[in-house]
């Protein structure tokens, strides 16, 4: 069973950057505001320890420009995952196209070095709000997605057309079943899913990207 992040516990923070003194000097900064860091020289070092999902919320303090893979490369590969990490980018070569892209790519914010310590820690403070709420987000999607798994095949179907709109009559003679059936599998359906009404099946359904069934006369 695979078990869903704590969204209540304390926040990582990650800095990647290939600048020695700016990382000890950026941890020391984060430790010394009571946050847990964790640095790593290059890009390529920090995606070797990245587990697949955030086990807890953080975000990751980024440098533009290092050599190999660059930050806006891997800010890319941190969207492409199950959550996304928020970024926070810092550079002393910062330009205004590579702002505009890393901000377009979601971005959290830029900071220019030298920049004040308390930006940072604020936007670190906003990034990891971020990241809470999309894991708790995640959280519920699995949830959700738990309940579907737990049905039958046959109860899938019918919920499949009870979110389409289809009637119990229609339903019975797409499935070729007597309307009774589809009574019952139609209750099972709302009590597993745990929704009080259609139109709450229909967000649970569309939250966890179960698809409602082609329209069939």
């Amino acid at each position: 069973m695979v078990m869903n992040p704590p969204v209540d516990t304390e926040p990582s923070v990650f800095i990647v950057d290939d600048d020695p003194s700016l990382r000890r000097s950026l941890a020391r900064v984060l430790r010394q505001a009571g946050r847990e860091a964790r640095c790593y020289p290059s890009a390529e070092d920090f995606l070797a320890e990245l587990p697949v999902v955030a086990e807890r919320p953080a975000c990751v303090v980024l440098d533009l420009r290092m050599p190999g893979l660059g930050g806006l490369e891997l800010q890319r590969a941190l969207a492409d995952g199950p959550v996304p990490w928020p970024v926070i980018f810092i550079s002393g070569n910062g330009d205004i196209p590579a702002t505009v892209q890393a901000m377009k790519q979601g971005a959290v914010t830029f900071l220019t070095k030298p920049f004040d310590s308390g930006d940072l820690l604020r936007a670190i403070d906003e990034a990891v709000a971020r990241h809470r709420v999309l894991l708790t987000d995640a959280e519920r999607v699995a949830e959700v997605r738990g309940r579907i798994a737990a049905m039958s095949a046959r109860e899938r179907e019918v919920m499949a057309r009870v979110i389409s709109g289809a009637l119990n009559k229609q339903i019975a003679g797409q499935l070729g079943i007597v309307e009774q059936t589809v009574k019952v599998h139609r209750s099972r359906v709302m009590e597993k899913m745990r929704a009080v009404s259609v139109a709450e099946l229909v967000r649970l359904c569309d939250a966890a990207g179960f698809a409602a069934a082609a329209s069939v006369e």
